[in-house]
């Protein structure tokens, strides 16, 4: 039986297209503006979160501006006309150790050995590793003295902080107010060295490592002390003429000034003949300069 329901005419066909368009428009406008929305939000919630973590990290960064001016920035100055420590050498500032093993001790008309270390030298950390036993060995024998000579040529590698002053300063406090413990802060300094390039140990960390050392806390309150009204560090100065004075006495021993840098009575080693590398090298260098 034929319906009677008639066929929708071109027109009315052609505007139900169009609502159902216009219907699908504004759907997809709506999910459009949903995903905005959510991305929007978690975009939001990512940059806080961001945000904290870098609030936290620099929250737990030490504030190194003090560091950065522990330096002496003075004009030039020499050893004569600093604070240095009381156990240093008159003649170069070095700090000599004989077989008591304490610093301002010398052995009496024995052979003398200086040492030029800085602390964030590499090369010094090898060559103390590889012969803190021999020069241990050496001082027992009651006639040679090591001098150490903490210089600072490597500020430069330390980002910003003056490792190599700040830590030479502290050896210097060390060296002066408890001289029996230099050797354990020394050997201490070099078995938790910082890599170079690195921003080295911080003044809490050294301070740490001289505790550990035995070093009383009254004087490593004095690491990072100034020097009066000036911003660097109590024996920057010192450190500062010790490390031109290093340049001036290895020039004139016909060797330039560089770490680490051993003089046996007076002539620099020759690595050449003996490898300070090899065990018992240094030793043999000793003992062919006593003659």
């Amino acid at each position: 039986m034929p319906t009677n329901d008639p066929r929708p005419s071109k027109a009315q066909r052609r505007d139900d297209a169009r609502v159902k368009a216009l219907q699908l428009k504004q759907e997809q406008a709506k999910r459009e503006k949903r995903n905005r929305i959510v991305a929007i939000s978690g975009l939001v919630a990512a940059l806080a979160v961001l945000a904290v973590v870098i609030t936290m990290i620099l929250a737990q960064q030490p504030d190194d501006s003090a560091e950065a001016e522990a330096a002496y920035t003075g004009d030039p100055v020499t050893l004569s006309e600093v604070k240095e420590p009381s156990t240093a050498q008159p003649s170069n500032g070095g700090i000599p150790v004989a077989s008591e093993d304490v610093a301002g001790t010398t052995a009496d008309g024995g052979t003398v050995v200086d040492v030029y270390l800085d602390y964030m030298c590499p090369v010094c950390g090898t060559f103390e590793e590889a012969n803190a036993h021999q020069l241990e060995e050496l001082r027992a024998s009651g006639d040679v003295t090591v001098v150490y000579h903490p210089i600072s040529i490597l500020d430069r590698a330390s980002n910003g902080t003056q490792f190599s002053t700040r830590a030479a300063n502290a050896a210097a406090a060390v060296a002066d107010l408890a001289p029996d413990k230099f050797l354990a802060f020394n050997d201490a300094m070099f078995a938790n060295q910082p890599e170079e390039g690195t921003g080295g140990l911080t003044d809490a960390q050294i301070a740490e490592i001289a505790r550990e050392a035995g070093v009383p806390d009254d004087v490593i309150e004095v690491f990072t002390q100034t020097d009066g009204d000036n911003p660097w560090r109590v024996y920057a100065p010192y450190v500062s003429a010790l490390t031109q004075q290093a340049g001036d006495d290895l020039e004139a021993a016909g060797t330039n000034l560089a770490t680490p840098t051993v003089v046996i009575n007076g002539k620099p080693l020759d690595t050449s003949v003996y490898d300070w590398r090899i065990d018992g090298k240094l030793i043999e260098a000793v003992e062919a300069a006593k003659g």
